[in-house]
């Protein structure tokens, strides 16, 4: 369900566009992200960080393109949501006991402090490379092309970056549910 919650205003935002054009897309991905953030609040009375720094960033670059009749500032969101991702994980590396990612997943799973490290230095590059490429795509190809890379092209990636991560946490998990049995 949380999936289904979190595409739904990616996946109107590609229908949308397809239906009519990015103008259209972008309004509906402003109202699609507020509904999103209420709907969330409305069932939780909280919503994450990260349903916080969309929304922002949502309606500041969707608001931009549509008020400014310029589609470069919703190209852009992908790529500064990304980036601040990026620079939340590597800050989390500095500041407090436990990075992002050991705080996410820290109760779930025992690893040693230096794969701790690696796990959240991995998420930096790809948040910082997703960002990159988005750019690429976005000021290298025509937006039709853009917005099919934007709803499969970024989705696989994440897709295959989880796979990977999985299988370097099998190891720990092996190991856990072994050190599990022998107590």
């Amino acid at each position: 369900m949380k999936f289904l919650v979190d595409f739904f205003p990616i996946l109107l935002f590609f229908i949308a566009y397809k239906a009519y054009d990015l103008y259209v897309a972008t309004a509906v991905l402003i109202v699609a992200t507020i509904a999103q953030v209420a709907y969330l609040w409305s069932k939780h009375k909280r919503v994450e960080k990260m349903h916080i720094i969309t929304l922002v960033m949502v309606v500041l670059f969707g608001g931009l393109t549509l008020a400014l009749q310029d589609d470069q500032f919703i190209k852009w969101k992908p790529t500064v949501i990304n980036w601040l991702f990026a620079a939340a994980f590597l800050g989390s590396q500095f500041i407090g006991e436990k990075s992002f990612i050991e705080r996410m997943l820290g109760a779930s799973i025992t690893m040693p402090k230096n794969a701790w490290i690696k796990l959240n230095f991995s998420w930096v590059i790809f948040f910082a490379a997703l960002g990159i490429i988005n750019l690429y795509v976005a000021f290298n190809f025509d937006t039709d092309t853009w917005v099919n890379f934007k709803m499969f092209g970024m989705m696989g990636l994440t897709f295959g970056f989880v796979l990977a991560q999985g299988i370097y946490l099998s190891r720990y998990m092996k190991q856990q549910e072994a050190q599990n049995e022998e107590s």
